[in-house]
């Protein structure tokens, strides 16, 4: 019994030091899992078209991702960033402002006069409730300088995250194998079933959601970037979080909408008007195409993910939170519904 006890104590001190060790690691080791398993299509075909190359296919994607990452990605980030800190800024001093209509907004036929005026009525109010309100938010805009402090180090996390996922890759069948492996010994009856359910929903949430509402984010930020807008990063921010919990960008993307028609002359209000309805309506688009099945895990699931990821895991868990929750969720009504079929209908089902 003493000899029991000593070893149960020496594995748990090392299961926990384990633990610690990993800790600063396990963000980036999950959003390359996350990445692998996205984008392990893509390799397949990739290598295929090479010829059944794996190393020299997992190279290029891994170039083609970084690419991404350094690029539109971070000038997106920084953009955030940057407005992050002045409306943090705003709120420490007092000093949150709502803009007011331009007088030109007067002269547009039939809803001219009464846009202006509610437009009038909207900025007085609310610049008379945020100055009761912003001293409230002070602590908000502490978390908020926090958030964007973390920004260098999420981009850092991001870097690494690619690269981990390019050389994990070529070694795709042998950790499915061994994840299956261990799930046959958790679940002996169930692996195989959950092991293609946590593939398939980090797929559906990775492509569908994340993916398109990055893509949406972008095109967003260059729209409102070539229209001028001084906080084009942090509203392109703005419609990515919009997108991944389920409610769409078009918030956004509308007022942004009246105020190029206040701003631009006609030729360009109206291509920018184009551009940016197309892209407001993008996510009805794609989410279809890249998703092969309807994602079932409820918004607030989603939403919950996106908070809680980013509380933890600063920027990189905006992305993470969602996923692991959606497959810890999906994962566990799989294994409630499995618990109530009999084996024989459940076999019938297969």
């Amino acid at each position: 019994m003493i000899q029991l006890v000593i070893r149960l104590g020496l594995l748990a001190v090392l299961i926990v030091w384990t633990l610690l060790l990993i800790r600063p690691f396990v963000p980036i080791l999950a959003w390359s899992v996350v990445l692998a398993v996205a984008l392990n299509p893509v390799f397949q075909r990739l290598a295929k078209i090479l010829g059944g190359r794996p190393k020299l296919a997992a190279g290029i994607l891994t170039l083609v991702s970084l690419a991404i990452v350094i690029g539109p990605a971070t000038w997106l980030g920084m953009g955030a960033v940057d407005g992050i800190r002045d409306l943090a800024g705003q709120m420490t001093a007092g000093e949150v402002l709502v803009p007011s209509p331009p007088q030109s907004v007067k002269d547009w036929p039939l809803v001219g006069p009464q846009l202006f005026d509610l437009w009038d009525q909207a900025s007085t109010n609310l610049r008379s409730l945020l100055r009761e309100v912003v001293p409230y938010l002070k602590p908000f805009a502490a978390t908020l300088l926090g958030f964007a402090g973390n920004a260098g180090v999420g981009t850092v996390k991001f870097l690494l995250s690619v690269v981990v996922a390019g050389v994990l890759f070529p070694y795709g069948p042998q950790l499915v194998a061994a994840g299956r492996d261990f799930l046959s010994r958790i679940v002996p009856d169930q692996s195989e079933h959950f092991l293609d359910l946590a593939g398939t929903t980090i797929r559906a949430v990775a492509q569908g959601v994340i993916g398109v509402a990055i893509v949406q984010s972008l095109l967003a930020g260059i729209g409102f970037k070539l229209a001028g807008i001084g906080a084009a990063g942090l509203l392109a921010f703005v419609v990515l979080l919009l997108s991944i919990v389920q409610i769409g960008g078009a918030i956004v993307i509308l007022p942004v909408i009246i105020w190029i028609w206040t701003d631009k002359e006609f030729p360009i209000a109206l291509l920018l008007t184009v551009f940016l309805v197309i892209v407001s309506v993008l996510d009805n688009i794609l989410k279809p195409l890249v998703m092969g099945r309807g994602l079932t895990t409820p918004a607030l699931v989603i939403l919950i993910g996106v908070i809680g990821g980013t509380l933890v895991h600063g920027i990189i868990g905006l992305f993470i939170g969602p996923i692991i929750l959606s497959v810890a969720w999906e994962l566990t009504v799989a294994w409630i519904r499995t618990e109530r079929v009999p084996p024989a209908q459940l076999a019938v089902e297969r």
